[in-house]
């Protein structure tokens, strides 16, 4: 990653943007992009594997969701949605949605940085919709005549890969500078290679092989829980410097872990907290068995957030003062967490005072 820092988090303010395109790109999703107002283009402007949180009110409850950027730096916002069956938002985005509908957007978030002017090598590993990120770096970083990509994707079926034609399209347009491994664990190949799940064994066989990983500058992995941990450990028994590998995860099988409480800390006990957002402090105090963000959010509305999972990583901040207990981070870097940062829809206060600061 490049050394520009992330940028801070801001107030969690929504413009509705009208549906510009819908595409098809298989029979459960499709690609939406945004029409940007002329005077929000500064606000929407993103970098490659940025991601855009969505806001609806259904019968009075807002609901929010947060997608990847599938478009590269500098073109309009489009995101890439699969359908989750019974999915309260990706269905109605992926079957109701129609060129003029008018959703309400929050700003571009998202740690990944993918520079386009390094000419860097990039090794992309991708299944199912984790393509939808991995599309906007590969298509931003090529346009630098001296990167180079190779990405491997699985999906279960050709007819359920997403952005095909897109990446055939990237492969006639960069040739070498290109390398594409579909990798299918329902549809037989001609090499048993690629014939299966990218588990631990494939992944290790494809990067000492076919994509020797040593030779890359960043990794960039997204997909479900399972791969992406097997990804890593191959990575790590490859020796491949953990700041060079970037993650993104859309779900996670694995339950959060039990909160780590301090024997002895009493159910009632309260700490006095103190957030800062766009240069606002504000402070309360809140119980030590809800989250930052739930605990905050009592008396501020305005804080950013989307998942609350531990996995978008909007909710982001830095702790400036006091001890806090995160649970679960799929997020951040390890070297965000060396220097502070936490995901505030995980992380409990544990001393009597703590500040974060989301401006950070």
């Amino acid at each position: 990653m490049p050394a520009t820092a992330p940028a801070p988090a801001r107030a969690a303010v929504f413009h509705p943007l009208t549906v510009a395109a819908v595409d098809r790109l298989c029979e459960d999703a499709v690609a939406i992009t945004f029409a940007v107002p002329r005077e929000l283009r500064d606000v929407y402007a993103f970098r490659a594997g940025q991601s855009l949180t969505l806001r609806r009110v259904v019968d009075g409850r807002e609901h929010r969701r947060t997608y990847s950027i599938c478009a590269p730096a500098g073109a309009a916002p489009r995101i890439g949605v699969r359908e989750i069956p019974g999915g309260l938002f990706s269905s109605w985005l992926v079957h109701d949605v129609t060129p003029g509908t008018r959703i309400e957007v929050g700003p571009p978030t998202g740690s990944w940085r993918a520079d386009p002017a390094a000419g860097e090598r990039h090794l992309c590993i991708a299944a199912g919709s984790g393509i939808t990120p991995l599309l906007s770096v590969a298509s931003t970083v090529l346009a630098h005549p001296s990167a180079q990509v190779s990405l491997v994707y699985g999906n279960r079926t050709s007819r359920t890969v997403m952005f095909a034609e897109e990446l055939g399209d990237l492969k006639n347009r960069y040739g070498p500078r290109l390398q594409l491994v579909h990798v299918l664990s329902r549809e037989p190949r001609d090499a048993e290679l690629f014939s299966g799940r990218l588990d631990r064994d494939r992944l290790h066989r494809l990067l000492t092989g076919l994509v020797p990983a040593e030779v890359f500058d960043h990794v960039w992995l997204c997909g479900p829980f399972p791969m992406v941990e097997d990804a890593r450990a191959v990575l790590a028994e490859l020796g491949v410097p953990p700041g060079r590998v970037h993650v993104e995860l859309f779900y996670v099988d694995a339950p959060p872990p039990e909160p780590r409480r301090t024997a002895g800390t009493p159910s009632g006990a309260t700490t006095e907290l103190t957030t800062i957002l766009d240069g606002l402090r504000t402070a309360s105090t809140v119980s030590r068995e809800t989250t930052i963000l739930e605990g905050a959010q009592a008396t501020r509305a305005d804080l950013p957030f989307a998942c609350k999972g531990g996995v978008c990583g909007t909710c982001r901040a830095v702790v400036r003062e006091g001890e806090t207990d995160m649970r679960r981070n799929h997020a951040l870097e390890p070297s965000e967490v060396a220097a502070g940062f936490v995901l505030t829809c995980q992380t409990f206060p544990v001393g009597d005072r703590v500040t974060v600061d989301y401006d950070a």
